[in-house]
């Protein structure tokens, strides 16, 4: 195994992302880019600038010998979103509908607790 793969695979455990999140943004097929992963496949040029790329950065990042994963702080899985692009106007209706339905809900199950704490007294 490469050191670069090695260093990609160290950066994807600290920062815990997952090889099915980098074969959608690069393109290689999910099998080839586990093999690749567990060093049973060469790796190319090509393949080294795409995950690069995927992952925010330049291939040279991973090729070194003193490879650091820099801490990322305050970020736990309650805070980690993706950008799956730019909604259609279909999309952004339905977005403002269940947003609206969630503000009803709101409404609606303070108005019951509400009225059973007027029961209650």
């Amino acid at each position: 195994m490469t050191k670069y793969i090695e260093n990609v695979n160290a950066y994807l455990s600290k920062m815990k992302i997952k090889q099915t999140y980098i074969s959608m943004k690069t393109g290689i097929d999910t099998k080839k880019l586990s093999r690749i992963m567990t060093g049973a496949q060469d790796i190319t040029s090509m393949d080294m600038e795409k995950i690069a790329q995927a992952l925010g950065k330049k291939p040279e990042f991973f090729m070194s010998e003193e490879f650091y994963v820099p801490e990322v702080y305050g970020l736990t899985p309650e805070r980690i979103a993706f950008y799956a692009g730019n909604p259609t106007s279909r999309q952004e209706d339905i977005a403002e509908k269940l947003v609206e339905l969630v503000e009803n809900l709101d409404v609606v199950m303070g108005a019951k607790d509400r009225f059973l704490n007027i029961a209650r007294e």
